[in-house]
């Protein structure tokens, strides 16, 4: 019986060799032509030193059982997205394990149009279907493997959000962490005016510099200062598979991703009025109030990729985003992109100045925590049920759409269990004063680690 601990909530993520290996991968083809039927199918793999051997077991997998299987490469997350859509495929199967280390690989699935395979539709009944070793039998006919080239059809497609002729060259400091963005920096490097300063730019499975995750707060130095000593306009850095991408202003200043989706929110509302804007719980009350002044709809939505697009498909959402650096866009087949936002945003700057003048007023408006991580030492749902009571009485809202969210007049928060790891995740903002912000964050930890 195969170890599958690696089947997480919306993707598979494990250990190598014990909880991924080329026998999973193998099956895992497989059980996708079980749940799927496809007659195509890309795969991509990123980075990591062992994705093009899993990437190999797994085309083995689907060609046995009938699929063709078209080999993509070496790319992020979204090119496996693309090739789906772009090329009218039946799925698309990514070999990442995105922020993780170096140690660890996982796959991400789309059926056709890109559509989201996650725990509640499909995943679990491929791991059902290995489990029980129902597999579907190999073909008497096997599917082919071949290669498709999206890289001129990709950067065309990317290209199309900006209009050059109103872009001016600024100095960017870009860093990849070592994974896969630095390829597509690359290829879109002599279509643009700007001064790339790369750091960490080479890719490298062994993460010479260490893991790609600017989430980390350790992590994020390294761009911060190349931005300061070369006073750059703008900094800009991905995690492994850059499904994420993650800004720094030109003081070198972190900028939340939440301030990004308000951003970005403006900008496709100009482009198209009265558009519908997804959003998560976690911190809402900026991005409402962009988006409701540029005369949009914001939609309230579940965190988690697999929840945010289905909502997008479901209000034909202009763009979704996160505060964790996910970006949704309905035209990437209403999926997320981690080079779409920075396009998008340097074409702002170009126009417009400093990132720093883009959001700094925002920024004082709605002053935010910044998402604070809290290891169990209970069971999740009992810590919410307690904040809860504590809270609930005064409160003038109490939503339960990811984890609970209490609003105050001047301030609010959002407080979730992590759906990957023993963790809950608090999230505080207010209206317009850091104190308040900083003495509810406190109040609100005080009453957690009380446990």
């Amino acid at each position: 019986m195969p170890n599958l601990n690696a089947f997480k909530a919306y993707d598979i993520r494990g250990r190598i060799p014990d909880e991924i290996n080329e026998g999973l991968a193998y099956d895992i083809g497989r059980a996708f032509c079980g749940l799927v039927k496809p007659k195509r199918v890309a795969v991509g793999y990123d980075i990591r030193l062992t994705s093009p051997q899993l990437a190999a077991a797994l085309r083995r997998g689907l060609t046995d059982c009938g699929a063709d299987a078209l080999d993509i490469g070496l790319w992020g997350t979204e090119a496996a997205y693309f090739a789906t859509f772009a090329y009218g495929l039946d799925g698309g199967i990514m070999v990442t394990a995105s922020h993780n280390p170096s140690d660890y690989n996982g796959m991400k699935f789309v059926r056709e149009q890109a559509r989201p395979v996650s725990s509640d539709t499909g995943l679990y009944d491929m791991r059902r279907m290995i489990e029980s070793g129902r597999l579907p039998p190999k073909s008497a006919t096997p599917g082919t493997e071949g290669k498709l080239d999206i890289r001129q059809k990709y950067v065309e497609h990317l290209l199309g959000y900006l209009d050059r002729a109103k872009l001016r060259k600024l100095k960017v400091v870009v860093n990849p962490g070592n994974g896969g963005a630095g390829l597509v920096i690359d290829q879109l490097e002599p279509h643009l005016p700007f001064e790339f300063i790369k750091v960490n730019h080479a890719p490298d499975g062994t993460f010479p510099n260490g893991i790609p995750n600017p989430m980390l707060e350790e992590n994020r130095a390294a761009t911060a200062e190349v931005v300061r000593r070369s006073g750059a306009d703008v900094g800009l850095a991905w995690d492994g598979d850059y499904d994420r991408c993650f800004f720094f202003d030109e003081q070198g200043n972190f900028i939340e991703g939440y301030y990004l989706v308000g951003l970005l929110a403006e900008v496709f509302l100009e482009r198209e009025p009265g558009g519908r804007i997804v959003h998560d719980p976690r911190l809402t009350w900026n991005t409402i109030d962009i988006v409701r002044r540029g005369g949009g709809e914001p939609v309230l939505c579940r965190s988690g990729h697999a929840f945010i697009k289905q909502k997008m498909r479901e209000v034909d959402g202009i763009y979704g985003g996160e505060m964790s650096a996910h970006h949704y866009f309905r035209s990437f087949s209403y999926c997320d992109s981690g080079m779409i936002p920075w396009l998008v945003a340097l074409q702002v700057i170009a126009e417009r100045g400093p990132l720093s003048g883009l959001v700094g007023e925002r920024m004082r408006r709605f002053p935010v925590s910044g998402e604070i991580n809290r290891h169990l030492t209970q069971d999740a749902k009992s810590i919410l049920e307690r904040v809860q009571r504590h809270y609930e009485r005064g409160a003038q809202a109490v939503d339960f759409t990811d984890g609970l969210s209490v609003e105050f007049p001047e301030w609010r928060f959002n407080l979730r269990g992590s759906n990957t790891e023993p963790l809950v995740r608090l999230n505080v903002e207010s209206r317009g004063s850091e104190a308040l912000m900083q003495e509810k964050t406190a109040e609100l930890l005080r009453l957690i680690d009380a446990a």
